[in-house]
């Protein structure tokens, strides 16, 4: 089971004193990854489904994870994920490629379509197609990453003779995980993706979204042992992270690795005893 943390471009993560002391003490503890979320908006006031109040801190994915890769060496750092129908899949390829190259080839692509009406209102992107948005960016991204003469043409995105160098470090190129919760996600991640992350899951929500996910291998025909099963757990409300004999319970539904989300994590003291209480959870 691999062990990591998300949220670290969050709350006290947002200050780079902190973030480079913890990353740092996470990389030593043995943790595997760092993952950061997205929401380049959060609607006033705060209401459901958004996750977070308005004035909560969420530094950049692209910028925060190139900050930790400079005062790190080995840990991996994961989108978790980026909103991709909300970007220019251009310039994310470019900003992507540079982090792979800036880390050395750490760098886990974690996608998702995105939820918030009011975030993609806001932008001034349709929130209708979102799915099939995404879909076409990321073969865009893909294409641009990895042919010699790249080349794409579709409904929402398209280009030809043009290049983009540095291409990332890893071949062909960075290690994609769709997240998503829905038939149509497990679909984007058996056709499209390495791996596969649900987010606050509990152990039967995970067993669940696992039969969706087999299910949808299998119409693509491919083995669902091949797709790495990522999984954050719900927030604990009585410690800042889950416990072991919980940790083995994933692992015996299947799960590759705990992205572990210690919320209740306000300030570096608690942040540091979040790394070390996940540390013990790979043991």
């Amino acid at each position: 089971m691999k062990i990591a943390l998300f949220g670290v471009n969050m709350g006290p993560w947002a200050d780079p004193a902190v973030a480079d002391r913890v990353a740092r003490a996470a990389e030593d503890a043995g943790l595997e990854s760092l993952w950061v979320g997205e929401h380049v908006v959060l609607p006033e006031p705060q209401a459901p489904p958004s996750p977070l109040p308005p004035t909560a801190a969420i530094l950049d994915p692209t910028v925060a994870l190139t900050y930790l890769a400079a005062h790190t060496k080995r840990v991996r750092l994961g989108t978790g994920i980026i909103i991709l129908p909300q970007r220019n899949p251009l310039v994310l390829a470019k900003e992507l490629a540079s982090l792979d190259v800036l880390s050395a080839g750490r760098l886990l692509f974690g996608v998702g379509i995105g939820y918030l009406k009011p975030e993609f209102d806001a932008l001034g992107i349709p929130f209708e197609e979102k799915g099939a948005r995404t879909e076409e960016y990321l073969r865009a991204m893909m294409a641009i990453w990895s042919e010699e003469k790249p080349r794409f043409a579709g409904r929402f995105a398209a280009f030809a003779d043009v290049q983009a160098f540095p291409r990332p470090v890893q071949k062909p190129f960075p290690e994609i995980v769709f997240g998503g919760h829905t038939p149509a996600a497990f679909a984007r991640a058996a056709r499209l993706a390495m791996g596969w992350y649900g987010f606050a899951l509990d152990l039967e929500a995970t067993k669940k979204c696992l039969d969706g996910l087999r299910a949808a291998c299998t119409k693509e025909g491919r083995d669902v042992g091949g797709v790495e099963i990522s999984i954050t757990p719900p927030i604990e409300r009585e410690r800042l992270v889950l416990d072991r004999d919980s940790a083995k319970r994933y692992a015996d539904l299947g799960v590759d690795r705990l992205i572990v989300y210690p919320a209740r994590a306000r300030d570096e003291a608690a942040l540091m005893s979040a790394v070390a209480e996940t540390a013990k959870l790979a043991g």
